[in-house]
Protein backbone atom coordinates (compact mmCIF):
# COMPACT_ATOMS: atom_id res chain seq x y z
CA UNK A 1 0.00 0.00 0.00
CA UNK A 2 1.13 3.40 -0.78
CA UNK A 3 1.75 6.09 2.24
CA UNK A 4 -1.00 8.18 0.51
CA UNK A 5 -3.67 5.09 1.31
CA UNK A 6 -2.42 3.88 4.33
CA UNK A 7 -4.59 1.51 5.80
CA UNK A 8 -5.54 2.75 9.34
CA UNK A 9 -6.77 -0.18 11.36
CA UNK A 10 -8.54 1.37 14.19
CA UNK A 11 -10.58 3.22 12.37
CA UNK A 12 -11.18 0.26 9.91
CA UNK A 13 -12.22 -2.01 12.77
CA UNK A 14 -14.50 1.30 14.31
CA UNK A 15 -16.66 0.75 10.44
CA UNK A 16 -16.40 -2.82 11.01
CA UNK A 17 -18.26 -2.69 13.69
CA UNK A 18 -21.03 -0.08 12.91
CA UNK A 19 -21.70 -1.96 9.72
CA UNK A 20 -22.29 -4.94 11.69
CA UNK A 21 -24.65 -3.31 14.03
CA UNK A 22 -26.74 -1.86 11.24
CA UNK A 23 -26.54 -5.17 9.69
CA UNK A 24 -28.08 -6.82 12.97
CA UNK A 25 -30.67 -4.75 13.45
CA UNK A 26 -32.07 -6.09 10.53
CA UNK A 27 -33.91 -2.70 9.29
CA UNK A 28 -32.43 -2.67 5.74
CA UNK A 29 -33.54 -3.45 2.50
CA UNK A 30 -31.71 -6.16 1.27
CA UNK A 31 -29.89 -4.30 -1.76
CA UNK A 32 -27.96 -2.45 1.08
CA UNK A 33 -27.76 -5.01 3.35
CA UNK A 34 -25.58 -6.93 0.92
CA UNK A 35 -23.50 -3.79 -0.23
CA UNK A 36 -22.46 -3.19 3.48
CA UNK A 37 -21.86 -6.63 4.08
CA UNK A 38 -19.15 -6.37 0.95
CA UNK A 39 -18.19 -3.58 2.74
CA UNK A 40 -17.79 -5.50 5.61
CA UNK A 41 -15.81 -7.90 3.83
CA UNK A 42 -13.57 -5.58 2.37
CA UNK A 43 -12.94 -3.86 5.41
CA UNK A 44 -11.98 -7.72 6.81
CA UNK A 45 -9.43 -8.11 4.32
CA UNK A 46 -8.01 -4.70 4.83
CA UNK A 47 -7.53 -5.56 8.91
CA UNK A 48 -6.60 -9.52 8.32
CA UNK A 49 -3.58 -7.53 5.99
CA UNK A 50 -2.68 -5.17 8.02
CA UNK A 51 -2.18 -7.86 11.15
CA UNK A 52 -0.24 -10.20 9.08
CA UNK A 53 2.33 -6.88 8.23
CA UNK A 54 2.09 -5.86 11.99
CA UNK A 55 3.11 -9.37 12.46
CA UNK A 56 6.01 -9.37 10.02
CA UNK A 57 7.60 -6.68 11.49
CA UNK A 58 7.37 -7.95 14.77
CA UNK A 59 9.15 -11.07 13.97
CA UNK A 60 11.48 -9.43 11.92
CA UNK A 61 12.41 -6.85 15.14
CA UNK A 62 12.66 -10.19 17.26
CA UNK A 63 14.90 -11.95 14.88
CA UNK A 64 17.17 -9.12 14.60
CA UNK A 65 17.11 -8.65 18.46
CA UNK A 66 18.75 -11.98 18.91
CA UNK A 67 15.25 -13.82 19.74
CA UNK A 68 14.98 -16.56 17.37
CA UNK A 69 11.89 -18.06 18.99
CA UNK A 70 8.95 -16.58 19.58
CA UNK A 71 5.82 -17.55 21.63
CA UNK A 72 2.15 -17.28 20.76
CA UNK A 73 0.35 -14.71 21.77
CA UNK A 74 -2.88 -15.44 23.92
CA UNK A 75 -6.11 -13.46 23.80
CA UNK A 76 -7.72 -13.32 26.79
CA UNK A 77 -10.91 -12.99 25.69
CA UNK A 78 -13.23 -12.61 28.53
CA UNK A 79 -15.10 -9.31 26.78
Amino acid sequence: MSSAKKFNLEKALSDLETLVEELESGDLPLEKAMKKFEDGIKLTRGCQSALKDAEQKVEILMKSAGSEELDDFLIDDED
